[in-house]
């Protein structure tokens, strides 16, 4: 009988896109896996790789004491059950409850992954201001009980371990969660006008409406560019309300393509990849899957993505929540049309060589010592 690997997600979707050949990987060095997830919209993929999974309810957005509880409750019943060798969890609620649970079951190998510091750093109100610390203080008493905690950019690491959430020492930093160069593969870019996609969730941290504005301002001078966003609405509390976008739309400013599966056949269309945020990131995916199709990037230097640009090599930064400044970025890649083959070139070398997905599941795996 195999060792058991459990890996404790917050959504399937999330799981399958981003940790999907990290579970292949892992099962083809010879484990069984366990899929611990709130929902099974990919039934296909978990049969076809024989995933076994096992149903938790769990809120992400919630901040219940009572919904929380039950949540740890049902994940120590499922560790208990299933016997794991090695518990790895990501984001906050799978990270926190996980690790405890796993540790009071008592696995011997528990591993976290924090991909990106989320909502909880993104402001400094109130509200937020104490979900921090209270956050904090269970991060700090969850992560004791990890072998590792596995961070995708340097500047989350530095934060957690200035926070005393966690030990230096327990840091391992890998780049992003990778992308399949199979999937996303590269192509050249459109002969046609320069046209520009934004993908994200609709969030007011991801910049959304620094978009759509910098598309409008755009238009003053260049009438006939596409700009395209494809959004996710969000069920947060915090979501950007959609009502916002319709001007935009309705005007033709921005064609909105409601969230796809075949994210790449937008992208191969585009010219320019464009991501304002200011949210909290790891690696934003979206950034990776664009550089793996040699796509010129705009994007912020906002910890994360930062990472995947060299600037003026294969794009370009802008400040946040300035739509003016993304305009005239947005002009100079335009009236530099001649440059922007080169630019996606040097954005696929650096997909290449440090976020391809083989590398970064090998880190994985060895962060695990599998």
């Amino acid at each position: 009988m195999g060792r058991k690997f459990m890996i404790i997600a917050p959504l399937c979707k999330s799981l399958v896109n981003f940790r999907g050949d990290l579970m292949k990987d892992i099962r083809d060095k010879g484990y069984d896996i366990v899929a611990v997830i709130p929902d099974n919209t990919e039934k296909d993929f978990f049969k076809n790789n024989n995933i076994k999974v096992r149903l938790v309810d769990l809120d992400k957005n919630s901040v219940s004491v009572f919904g929380s509880l039950g949540y740890f409750n049902n994940l120590k019943k499922i560790i208990k059950e299933e016997k794991p060798d090695i518990v790895f969890s990501y984001t906050i609620k799978p990270v926190i409850f996980g690790s405890v649970a796993a540790h009071k079951v008592g696995v011997k190998e528990i591993y976290s992954l924090i991909c990106g510091l989320g909502m909880l750093f993104c402001s400094d109100s109130l509200k937020i201001k104490v979900l921090r610390f209270l956050g904090g203080r269970m991060y700090k008493h969850a992560l004791k009980y990890n072998d590792k905690v596995i961070f995708q950019n340097q500047d989350d690491i530095n934060e957690f371990v200035k926070r005393g959430y966690v030990k230096r020492s327990q840091c391992e930093l890998v780049n992003g969660s990778g992308v399949n160069l199979k999937k996303f593969s590269r192509n050249e870019l459109p002969k046609k006008d320069v046209s520009f996609l934004m993908v994200s969730r609709v969030l007011k941290e991801k910049g959304v409406m620094e978009y759509f504005e910098a598309a409008k301002l755009v238009k003053e001078k260049y009438p006939d560019v596409k700009f395209s966003y494809i959004g996710q609405v969000d069920k947060n509390k915090n979501a950007l309300p959609f009502d916002l976008l319709k001007p935009y739309i309705d005007s033709g400013v921005v064609e909105y393509i409601p969230e796809t599966k075949e994210v790449e056949k937008y992208v191969a269309k585009c010219s320019v990849f464009v991501l304002p945020s200011y949210y909290c990131e790891g690696i934003p995916k979206t950034l990776l899957e664009a550089t793996a199709m040699g796509r010129p990037i705009i994007t912020t230097k906002t910890p994360g993505c930062k990472e995947t640009v060299i600037e003026g090599e294969n794009g370009l930064f802008v400040k946040t929540r300035d739509a003016k400044d993304l305009a005239e970025k947005m002009i100079w890649m335009i009236e530099h049309k001649d440059k922007l083959q080169k630019m996606g070139d040097k954005s696929f070398e650096i997909c290449k060589e440090k976020f391809e997905i083989g590398i970064i599941d090998e880190k994985m795996m060895g962060v695990m010592g599998i």
